[in-house]
């Protein structure tokens, strides 16, 4: 068999293995560090190791230690917590609280996020990388999030996530992975990376990119939440809390007049989801069907997945991808798509099979709007589309992202293991109905929110493809 038919094979130099560690397997060599550091070595700037660049508790490079997770559900006792997965996210408003007092703990105090940290995932997936905004600010992490701290008197935060994130800088954090079944990485893996330094006029512009991206997803965050806001008070109503909805007590011991024969499940009928029923439907509302254009509120048909190159392929967003800021799904062939994958603007998309976890994104939604128009989603993801003459998408996004419509869909879940909600009920839930004007108002918002955040992500983009091209000279 010729060495060309091993698709994940590389020829290593020998030179490499010194630089290695003399470590034998994969990981410091297939990672691309060794080609990086090359470029890096051939770059006639000053390079400075990281942890120089770095200050704060540990010298401003550290995860944390294990420690056990005590929840709340009230956000006055709690306060955010960063899981791995969840520093990905684009709306972080759901996110689990951690008791207040403990997260304050000299234990744990430190893990505190500020803004201008980067993030980076050290354990299970390595590499990952985010760069904290103002709305993250006051939330902790997990222990399996490194932080790095910029010292501010040395390096623009900006650009130093830029080029962590980098083709250059991510091959080398990843380098230093170890262990077999769940890998990690330590802060002494990667505290003397080399850091390329070109002068103040350039990395400062790097870092005002991203830090106006930083700015943007700020405003993104606090758009959403206003829009929902807006559309309960509009209507005399507030969204409800995880803290209120376990607060009205369990679902046992209850009986109905009936039960419709679509289901025999007692919790489609649970008192509290009743509850929230009847609320709505005394105010100006009405049913999601009758919003809805005909022939939506359904899954995706099923297709192909054959993999083909970024030119004749759509890139695929499952659930698993739908609710990051920036998704990573694989690159499938235009002609094996079905024609309900490309879904139309402002399209509302919810993630339809799942379990019942609390902090599970079951039933969570997200909008679809901007280059997102050019993604494939899969069968799993449920399409809600509105008829922008009865009700503008965005106005109907803002209710379909809030914690009230969660647990209603959550509600009329069918199934054993995996959970999707009921087809025959989908249709029958109350939506708020405002005013025509402030409909518009609130769509004008949502739609705001997602220029700015679509914006962020080409920032981003921009200000780490500016430095690959300073280092690789590539343009």
């Amino acid at each position: 068999m010729k060495f060309e038919s091993f698709k994940n094979a590389r020829v290593v130099r020998s030179s490499w293995l010194d630089k290695g560690g003399r470590r034998l397997d994969c990981n410091p060599y297939m990672s691309g560090a060794l080609e990086a550091r090359d470029a890096l070595d051939n770059l006639k700037v000053r390079k400075d190791p990281l942890h120089t660049l770095t200050g704060g508790y540990a010298g401003g490079i550290y995860n944390g230690p294990i420690f056990r997770r005590h929840w709340v559900d009230n956000p006055r006792f709690g306060v955010p917590f960063l899981g791995s997965s969840d520093m990905l996210q684009s709306d972080l408003s759901s996110l689990p609280l951690l008791k207040r007092n403990y997260a304050q703990s000299s234990k744990i105090a430190h893990l505190e996020v500020k803004q201008g940290m980067t993030l980076i995932t050290c354990s299970g997936t390595i590499g990952r990388m985010t760069f904290v905004h103002p709305e993250m600010t006051g939330m902790w992490s997990s222990q399996h999030i490194m932080k790095v701290v910029p010292d501010e008197n040395k390096i623009f935060p900006g650009y130093l996530y830029a080029y962590l994130s980098s083709k250059y800088g991510v091959p080398i954090v990843v380098a230093g992975t170890y262990g077999a079944i769940i890998q990690h990485i330590e802060p002494e893996h990667i505290a003397c990376l080399p850091v390329p330094r070109f002068g103040n006029d350039f990395e400062s512009r790097i870092h005002l990119l991203v830090d106006e991206a930083a700015g943007l997803l700020s405003g993104y965050q606090q758009n959403i939440k206003h829009a929902t806001d807006e559309l309960f008070a509009s209507v005399g109503l507030q969204d409800i809390t995880a803290d209120e909805w376990h607060s009205w007590g369990t679902d046992v011991g209850f009986m109905i007049p009936s039960a419709d024969q679509a289901s025999f499940r007692a919790s489609n009928f649970n008192p509290r989801f009743a509850r929230m029923v009847k609320s709505i439907e005394q105010v100006p509302h009405k049913k999601l069907m009758d919003i809805c254009l005909p022939g939506t509120l359904h899954r995706g048909n099923r297709f192909k997945r054959v993999d083909a190159d970024p030119e004749h392929a759509y890139q695929m967003v499952g659930q698993k991808e739908l609710f990051r800021l920036k998704p990573e799904g694989r690159w499938i062939a235009k002609t094996s798509i079905e024609s309900d994958a490309i879904l139309a603007p402002g399209s509302i998309v919810s993630a339809a099979r799942g379990t019942l976890g609390e902090n599970e994104l079951y039933c969570r939604c997200e909008f679809v709007w901007g280059p997102w128009t050019k993604l494939a989603f899969t069968e799993d993801v449920l399409r809600i589309i509105s008829d922008d003459s009865i009700m503008p998408r965005g106005c109907l996004f803002a209710f379909m992202r809030s914690e009230t419509a969660f647990r209603m869909l959550r509600s009329i879940s069918s199934g054993s293991k995996l959970q999707e909600p009921h087809h025959s009920f989908r249709g029958n839930l109350p939506v708020p109905y405002p005013d025509v004007a402030i409909q518009q108002e609130i769509h004008e918002r949502v739609v705001s929110a997602y220029d700015a955040r679509h914006r962020a992500v080409a920032l981003m983009d921009e200000a780490t493809r500016l430095v690959e091209v300073a280092i690789g000279g590539e343009g």
